[in-house]
């Protein structure tokens, strides 16, 4: 074990509405698992009375080895945070920093684990045609794994025209075969598709809803939902009775928090192991 271990490991959650997150629950037992000392705060600013930037900056003089950064701050952070992935930089969106003595440094697990969420649970099918409604920070990270996937069709939904039409060309840049469209209604744009994707807030607890009503989804294969709190939202409910294929944000939440844990602490975990053990509820 390295010094840098040798005193308890400071890691943090910065984000609105992350009350329910399991994330503490999943480093914390991550570190059990590997005899480390491991802690994990949840910093929500509007709580703490402090805007994003004082929460940060108190973190990284706080003695934290780093934070994951949730909605609605994953892209508000890429300004404080220096990104060596070019793939990331295009991304324009970070979930995961580590504090360095040379500065803040920012990874998207969002985009590693979604490519480890669905090829565990589709393998090497193709994702196809995809509607993804809502092209926010997550949005993005998927958007691009999607392309990273070699699917076929993505259409970017979001009410914000703008903001989809940033991702379409941001995708667009990557020069790959994926077309790219964009669409501001959902019900329109998931005509015609094999997979639907939520990457909007809707179905979190204390937001609850969802993006599309159930009678849009009949004509799909597959849907997943990024959020994971609750796992079951009535975005997947409505896929599941419409005869969809559902992949839980839940699986995200895992994959995204074992890769988060390679960039904070590069010691190997068993991830059957770390399943099981988070598997019930939060301690």
């Amino acid at each position: 074990m390295t010094s840098a271990f040798a005193k308890a490991i400071k890691l943090g959650l910065i984000g609105d509405n992350i009350n329910r997150s399991k994330s503490p629950r999943l480093h914390k037992t991550a570190g059990q698992l590997t005899d480390l000392n491991v802690t994990y705060d949840r910093l929500i600013p509007n709580d703490m009375g402090m805007s994003f930037d004082e929460v940060f900056e108190q973190a990284r003089l706080g003695g934290f080895r780093g934070v994951n950064v949730t909605y609605p701050y994953k892209e508000t952070v890429t300004s404080s945070v220096t990104v060596a992935d070019p793939f990331v930089r295009a991304i324009g969106a970070v979930n995961t920093v580590v504090f360095d003595e040379d500065g803040p440094k920012g990874f998207n697990t969002d985009y590693t684990g979604f490519i480890q969420t669905y090829r565990s649970a589709k393998g090497n099918e193709n994702p196809g045609a995809v509607c993804l409604i809502g092209t926010g920070g997550v949005g993005k990270a998927v958007a691009f794994g999607l392309v990273s996937l070699n699917a076929r069709l993505i259409r970017c939904v979001d009410l914000d025209a703008n903001k989809a039409d940033a991702l379409a060309r941001a995708l667009q840049s990557l020069g790959s075969d994926t077309r790219v469209e964009v669409a501001t209604d959902a019900a329109v744009a998931v005509q015609g598709v094999d997979g639907i994707i939520n990457c909007t807030p809707l179905g979190m607890a204390g937001i609850g809803g969802s993006p599309l009503p159930g009678a849009y989804m009949r004509d799909s294969n597959w849907a997943f939902d990024a959020v994971y709190t609750p796992v079951e939202t009535a975005f997947i409910q409505d896929a599941r009775r419409a005869g969809l294929e559902v992949i839980s944000g839940y699986e995200l939440f895992f994959w995204q928090g074992v890769e988060a844990w390679k960039v904070f602490c590069n010691v190997p975990v068993d991830h059957a192991a770390l399943r099981l053990a988070i598997s019930g509820e939060d301690a």
